[in-house]
């Protein structure tokens, strides 16, 4: 007699998901999560966090597992390890940077990272809450576990323990960025994360039954049902025989959106935004702005129409997204933009907003946009702030037409917002590190300046001047001061007590190319100092040599910086500084006031 096969569906928060313990089987895939997926989920977590201290404390569902029972106690996860792979790295982050700050542990939070157990034997047992027996992942999540405190040492480096690092330095990132003068608040966030954030566990009992149901789910049309009420407001007053046009509009809109990787209701508010005059406006609330405001959108008199607006915006935004204007164009700005905006893409309302300008006014628009929208980042302005100003603004950007309006507009809206961030930006660039963002903005914040040096002396001609030039693959973040020194290397320094205060400040930052790179090790600045002048970099020359050639355009760019002797924390104040005031030139900030 064959066994009927049960399905258990449970909707669990991750404190009663993580009551029990889980295995990824070594047939799974490894950790691909890189720093943009890792950054989106813990950002949408603390956005609805924000919201939750606001409004209420609504619960927030990312997702779904599948699992398969094994004996003990213990699920084998057949779908969703790296959202599982992901919560565990956050978990062990909170408990770390809570022991950095010398802050009080959390109670529960030991018991979600790893528990005793007892087998079938009855014998007492030692478990982690989630194990990784794929070989790609060496036991990197084990050190996590118990509380490596230095795992950028961990000698193994295959793509799952690259990012599974990757991941975990996001984290604590994030936490330094939000929390690090406010305990308190994390331990809210805790809260939340724990107790109100909850995803769908589908529990079987073979791993036949699991795999066909994790084929089921993941067939590609699902996850799009949040647009069907939107589709259903065009078909019901539709004659029957524009239908199959309809569908074949809706469909080239849905995957236009899913080719941009894009969530559709993201894309419907930010173009809800561009179009009208709509200052602020939640996803839940987007059908109900539509079924109010049919005069606005004409989707019943004309859903043909309709639907051709919101392609021809899909497919700016998914050319935006990818670099590119709405002609499908390269633009130097966009580009700048994709290694800039990570998960957050408010900037679109705007680009959205000036869609339509002539090309060589848009393309002023993108660069204006892109360094606005790296003051909002490197300040840290709330996010929902600058998001109602793009929205604001939109209505206004929508009327401009040509160069003089444009310049009248940035006037009037994009320089009083600098101004008013000038303060914050000098004190953030005298303080920063690269612990206080996210590692590839780091790289584009150290691109643009590197990029910025080389134009100036060589000229903004030809391939080799594009960001990606300086934020590839084969260009390496250098820690001039190594983040693991020789005895020598600590000795030039010669404040050890110093050390981690000032390892990764800005200042002591710089990008080198690969073979350098390769040269450079832990060695100390009186070794490296010979080396940096091999660069193609000027700014990283610069670092111990001056090419002082006479009244040209390298000693134009140059103008205000000086090689150093030593590398001391003097030396790395210093050589912040400049690169404070480099900054103001680059991304076009005016003087702090006084």
């Amino acid at each position: 007699m064959t066994a009927i096969q049960t399905i258990e569906s449970q909707d669990l928060t991750i404190d009663k998901l993580f009551e029990d313990f889980y295995i990824v089987p070594d047939y799974q895939r490894e950790y691909v999560w890189e720093e943009i997926q890792v950054e989106q989920l813990i950002n949408d977590i603390y956005a609805e966090f924000l919201l939750a201290q606001t409004s209420g404390e609504a619960e927030y569902f990312i997702g779904g597992v599948v699992v398969c029972t094994k004996p003990d106690r213990v699920f084998e996860l057949i779908d969703g390890q790296q959202r599982m792979t992901t919560i565990y790295i956050i978990l062990c982050a909170i408990r770390d940077f809570l022991h950095v700050c010398k802050a009080p542990p959390i109670s529960t939070l030991a018991s979600k990272i790893a528990w005793g157990d007892v087998d079938s034997d009855g014998n007492d047992i030692f478990r982690y809450r989630v194990e990784l027996q794929y070989e790609d992942s060496g036991d990197i999540l084990k050190v996590l576990a118990d509380e490596s405190d230095d795992i950028s040492a961990y000698s193994s480096e295959t793509r799952s323990i690259k990012n599974i690092k990757n991941a975990y330095q996001v984290t604590r990132t994030f936490l330094k960025r939000e929390f690090a003068e406010d305990i308190p608040n994390l331990r809210k966030f805790y809260s939340f994360f724990t107790k109100k954030v909850k995803l769908i566990r589908i529990r079987t009992q073979s791993i036949t039954h699991a795999l066909k149901i994790f084929e089921t789910i993941n067939d590609r049309g699902k996850g799009l049902d949040s647009m069907d009420l939107l589709k259903n407001l065009m078909f019901m007053q539709a004659k029957p025989e524009k239908f199959e046009r309809l569908k074949e509009r809706w469909k080239k809109l849905v995957d236009t959106l899913y080719n941009a990787d894009e969530k559709p209701l993201r894309f419907l508010r930010y173009y809800i935004f561009a179009a009208y005059n709509v200052e602020q406006l939640k996803e839940e609330d987007i059908y109900d702005w539509f079924k109010k405001n049919e005069d606005k959108c004409q989707y019943h008199s004309d859903p043909i129409g309709f639907i051709n607006e919101l392609l021809i915006a899909a497919n700016a935004y998914k050319n935006f997204i990818n670099g590119k204007n709405e002609l499908g164009n390269s633009n130097r700005y966009l580009e700048n933009l994709r290694y800039l905006s990570g998960s957050a893409k408010q900037h679109l309302i705007l680009l959205l907003a000036g869609r339509d300008l002539p090309e060589d006014c848009f393309t002023e628009l993108c660069r204006q946009v892109e360094n606005l929208f790296f003051v909002y980042i490197i300040t840290r302005e709330n996010t929902r702030e600058f998001e109602r100003k793009f929205a604001l603004w939109s209505s206004e950007l929508r009327s401009v037409n040509n160069h003089e309006e444009l310049d009248a507009f940035i006037i009037k809206r994009f320089e009083p917002a600098k101004q008013e961030l000038s303060a914050r930006f000098d004190l953030t660039f005298k303080q920063l590190d690269s612990l206080d963002l996210q590692r590839y903005r780091i790289r584009y914040l150290l691109g643009k300046l590197t990029q910025y040096i080389n134009e100036q002396a060589f000229g903004s001609s030809g391939s080799e001047t594009d960001l990606k030039t300086f934020v590839n693959k084969k260009v390496h973040l250098e820690h001039i001061l190594p983040e693991i020194p020789s005895i020598e290397a600590s000795k030039e320094f010669g404040k050890p007590d110093l050390f981690d205060s000032y390892v990764y400040r800005l200042g002591n930052l710089a990008l080198v190319e690969e073979p350098i790179n390769t040269s450079l090790g832990n060695k100390p600045f009186s070794e490296k100092k010979v080396v940096y002048p091999s660069s193609k970099f000027l700014l990283t020359r610069v670092i111990s040599k001056k090419d002082n050639i006479g009244h040209t355009q390298i000693d134009i760019a140059l103008q205000g910086m000086e090689p150093f002797e030593t590398w001391t924390p003097n030396d790395i104040d210093n050589r912040q500084r400049i690169l404070g005031q480099l900054a103001c030139r680059v991304w076009g900030m005016p003087s702090p006031p006084a």
